[in-house]
C-alpha cells in the first residue's frame, strides 16, 4: 500500500477511534466536573508529545520505504570521507540562507570525525538554483563538488555568471561540465532528491537524516552532532 494512502487511513482510523473514545469518555463521566477536559487544557503538550511521536514513527516507516537509496549519493555528490560509516543526509539550495548558514556547522562536524559521510541532495526549490544545482552536480562529476559547494556559497551569487565563475575558480572543465548539467543523469537525480524529500515530509531546506532522525531547518551543530550520536548508538 503506498505511504501516502496508508498515512491517509491511519489519519482517518485515529480520528474514528478518539472519536468515540471520547464520546464515550463524557458520555460515562456526565460531563459532571469536566476533569478530563480541564486537565487536557492545562496540559495541550500531551497531544502535541502524541501528535509528534506518531509523526516520528510515519518518518521511520518511511526512511524504511527508501531503503539504502538515500544515503547512496549521486557519484561525488559527498562532503567528509566519501567511504565514511557515519552517515549524515543533506537537502540543500544555493539560494537558502539557512543553507548557507548550516554549512559551518557541516564543515565543524566533518573536521571533528573523519568517520563522517556527508551525502549532499541537491533540492533546488528556490528561483533561479536549478541552474546552480546542476552546475555542483557537474562539479561532483569532475571530484569537486566540495570545493563548488563552498565556493558558491562564499560567493552567494547563482546567477548564470555567477555559478559559471565559481565553476572556473574551482578548476571545472567547462565544456565537460555544460554536458554534464544537461545530462539525463543530473536530470534524474533532483526528480529523485524531491521525491525522496516529499516521501520524509520536509516542507523547506536544509532537512537532515541521520539513521532514523529527519530534521528540518537550519537546527544547528549542537543538535546535528545529537543526531549522528543517537544514530550510531
Amino acid at each position: 500500500m503506498p505511504v501516502e494512502l496508508r498515512n491517509s487511513l491511519l489519519t482517518a482510523l485515529l480520528a474514528l477511534v478518539f472519536g468515540f473514545l471520547g464520546a464515550a469518555i463524557w458520555s460515562y463521566a456526565g460531563l459532571a466536573d469536566n476533569r478530563t477536559r480541564a486537565y487536557l487544557i492545562e496540559n495541550p503538550s500531551i497531544l502535541q508529545d502524541v501528535a509528534e511521536a506518531l509523526a516520528a514513527e510515519q518518518a521511520r516507516e518511511q526512511l524504511a520505504s527508501l531503503g539504502d537509496d538515500l544515503t547512496t549519493p549521486f557519484p561525488g555528490a559527498v562532503i567528509g570521507n566519501p567511504e565514511g560509516s557515519k552517515v549524515l543526509v543533506e537537502f540543500t539550495d544555493y539560494n537558502c540562507p539557512y543553507c548557507a548558514a548550516s554549512l559551518e556547522d557541516i564543515q565543524k562536524l566533518v573536521a571533528e570525525d573523519p568517520d563522517l559521510k556527508v551525502v549532499m541532495r541537491e533540492w533546488p526549490i528556490f528561483e533561479g538554483s536549478e541552474g546552480a544545482a546542476r552546475m555542483a552536480l557537474a562539479a561532483a562529476s569532475q571530484g569537486k563538488y566540495r570545493a563548488f559547494h563552498e565556493r558558491l556559497f562564499a560567493a552567494g551569487d547563482t546567477s548564470q555568471q555567477g555559478v559559471e565563475e565559481a565553476a572556473r575558480a574551482v578548476g571545472l572543465d567547462m565544456e565537460r561540465a555544460a554536458a554534464d548539467m544537461a545530462s539525463e543523469a543530473v536530470s534524474i537525480e533532483l526528480a529523485r532528491n524531491q521525491t525522496y524529500a516529499r516521501t520524509l515530509g520536509f516542507s523547506g531546506t536544509p532537512a537532515f537524516v541521520a539513521g532514523d532522525i529527519t530534521l528540518g531547518g537550519a537546527v544547528g551543530y549542537e543538535r546535528l552532532k545529537e543526531a549522528l550520536a543517537e544514530s550510531a548508538s
